[in-house]
């Protein structure tokens, strides 16, 4: 153990401007060992951000497998991103892409993140060592790392279920078979995971004290919710009362799925779900409401208050930023060359991650029910023709042509999403009102079509969504405004809990906290909108409509935050949605009509139940031969 060493990672983006330390600023140095990481207090705390910096990444080629993992985002093609792979239906047992287990192909070491938080842990519980280290300060750091480790743990269970608790470190004089573990039956491994949320809130702090040095640091609230948000996991019916893995058995013979539904699971994470919300809300955490000075239409301030829940750092809606992990190259990936003075620049708005038109369908129409119900919505002819007028002017280009598809759409819509005759208001717009902005036409000739061979929107559209209001393309480079990735937000939490009422048989009240979302993003609630406009008026009456509800709205309010990946997967309806084509628009078309027709760019395959969890990579399964593979691999 003397001679173990262990690389300490930088843990933290610098702010863009230097003297403004909005991020968490620790920059361990070089390299430490065990015998001083845990001398003084200076030490261990480098040894507290090592365990925070196995946080994954939530860029492009790898980190967030949501990003280009599911149907929402694609990709031009010419990279082979890791988490793209999987979106193609391309997994494998050899080398598995995004390899959390061992930390290959795209994925961070998880095992190697928990051995380091076990051995914080274990120094720092001892109060013999790290003398000039507060009662406070120490119980606070145990629970941080106890929330990481926990962290760490659910991470590997959403991706590979039944996973190896690895409560406390082998010790290196082990034997063989000692160190050759089994994984742990799911149910077990949720309540491992549950129980160490409950013990690192009760050391956490409600809020951050030191905002210039500890944002991003987990407080009480994070860790409630991650419950919450394990328990939901733990209740889905992926986990819950799966008859896909009735079979599934170590080789002792131990049954690795409980075989029988449960509904105490959903009692379980609706208790969860309202202690968190009671929680953030004695702390402050509440929905983001965008405030300017600038003189915007009514209709601009909505899309900015969507937009900016995700882009605007450390807003109020935010219940955990990953600080180190700052949305910035996803940003550049999302950009599109809007500025008239600067439409060369491909490399500083790459364009090269962009949403689907199965995405831009999931988004209601503006009466709040999906496009295909709305019985005042021309669904049969929304691939045909129609100009916008003044009265669509901050969304569409006054007098241009575009789709029926782009009109009378709810606004998150354009919120999110930018397309063919699309506004896209920025900070740095032709004027500091939304009367003269930045626009995206796409038609092959035109400013936003594909420049090069490379970058550009492979599909036609733009996911604003990911993109802050302050980014600003120049001739050959750009500034932006780093935002921590939103791991964790109050709008999640809201719709997390009323999925779970709703399992429970307490529909009325799920819909309550549905119209808080909806209300934000400027819509009439369920009862309301479904009643008046939709074909199925009675569809949130049952609890089968409801869910379908709950449901689409997910996909809507976190779209392209990296959920949907995750909850189609616990829902177990990827086999039916991660089955269909991937489609855009056709973009080397320079009129009109022939632009608007769907153009085929994959074919999707999930093969179930065996792409609902990773594989082990099947030499860990020879050195380890206690272990076994999951099912279908």
């Amino acid at each position: 153990m003397k001679t173990y060493r262990i690389c300490v990672l930088l843990l933290l983006c610098a702010s863009l401007f230097s003297a403004c330390k909005n991020y968490l600023d620790i920059v361990p140095d070089n390299v430490a060992t065990i015998d001083n990481a845990f001398s003084n207090r200076k030490e261990a705390e480098k040894y507290l951000y090592t365990c925070y910096s196995y946080l994954p990444w939530h860029n492009t080629a790898s980190g967030n497998v949501g990003f280009l993992g599911a149907d929402e985002l694609w990709t031009p093609g010419y990279d082979s991103f890791s988490t793209w792979e999987i979106g193609r239906g391309n997994q494998n047992v050899n080398e598995p892409y995004m390899n959390f287990w061992e930390g290959r192909n795209g994925g961070r070491e998880f095992y190697k993140a928990i051995r380091d938080c076990n051995i914080f842990l274990e120094n720092v519980s001892d109060v013999s060592k790290v003398n000039d280290l507060g009662i406070g300060t120490r119980k606070r750091w145990l629970s941080e790392v106890m929330f990481l480790k926990a962290y760490y743990h659910f991470y590997l269970f959403k991706m590979y279920g039944p996973i190896v608790i690895a409560d406390k470190n082998v010790p290196v004089t082990a034997s063989a078979d000692a160190v050759k573990q089994k994984r742990a039956p799911v149910d077990e491994v949720v309540s491992y995971i549950a129980g160490l949320l409950d013990s690192a809130a009760a050391g956490l702090p409600e809020v951050v004290t030191d905002r210039t040095t500890e944002l991003g640091r987990v407080t009480k609230p994070a860790a409630l919710t991650l419950k919450a948000k394990v328990l939901l996991t733990a209740a889905s019916p992926l986990f819950n009362g799966n008859p896909d893995y009735v079979n599934f058995k170590d080789k002792d013979g131990v049954q690795l799925f409980y075989p029988q539904y449960s509904e105490e699971k959903w009692q379980s994470a609706v208790q969860a779900c309202k202690e968190a919300i009671d929680l953030c809300t004695r702390a402050g955490i509440r929905l983001y409401e965008f405030s300017t000075f600038f003189k915007l239409s009514d209709t601009t301030k909505q899309q900015m208050t969507i937009r900016n829940s995700i882009g605007e750092k450390w807003n109020q809606e935010l219940i955990w930023g990953l600080s180190a992990r700052a949305a910035n190259e996803i940003q550049v990936d999302c950009m599109a060359r809007i500025d008239p003075a600067n439409l060369a620049n491909m490399w500083s708005a790459r364009e090269r991650i962009t949403p689907t038109l199965q995405a831009a369908g999931f988004f209601y129409t503006d009466k709040g029910v999906p496009i295909n119900e709305d019985r005042t919505w021309k669904y049969a002819t929304r691939y045909s023709l129609r100009t916008a007028v003044s009265a669509d002017r901050f969304n569409i280009i006054d007098g241009y042509e575009t789709a029926e598809f782009n009109f009378n759409r709810e606004p998150r819509y354009y919120a999110d999403i930018a397309f063919d005759g699309a506004v896209w208001y920025m900070e740095n717009s032709r004027s500091s009102t939304d009367v003269d902005t930045w626009t995206v036409r796409a038609k092959k000739g035109q400013p936003q079509s594909q420049l090069g061979a490379y970058n550009y929107s492979v599909t036609g559209l733009w996911a604003k969504k990911l993109v802050n209001w302050k980014f600003v393309l120049r001739e050959s480079s750009h500034s932006l405004e780093q935002y921590p990735w939103p791991e964790m937000r109050l709008g999640d939490l809201y719709l997390m809990y009323a999925e779970a009422l709703n399992e429970v048989g307490r529909g009325d009240d799920a819909i309550e906290w549905l119209d808080l979302i909806r209300a934000r993003a400027g819509l009439a609630g369920v009862k309301e909108s479904w009643t008046n406009y939709s074909v199925n008026r009675n569809k949130f009456s049952t609890k089968q409509g409801l869910r379908s509800i709950i449901q689409q709205e997910r996909s809507i309010e976190l779209a392209f935050e990296g959920q949907r990946f995750w909850d189609l997967r616990r829902w177990k309806t990827a086999d039916v949605v991660l089955n269909q084509s991937i489609q855009g628009w056709t973009i080397s078309q320079e009129g009109a009509v022939g632009y608007y027709r769907p153009r085929l760019l994959y074919s999707q395959r999930f093969i179930a139940p065996r792409d609902y969890l990773w594989p082990l990579r099947q030499d860990e399964l020879i050195v380890n031969t206690n272990l076994v593979q999951n099912p279908g691999w």
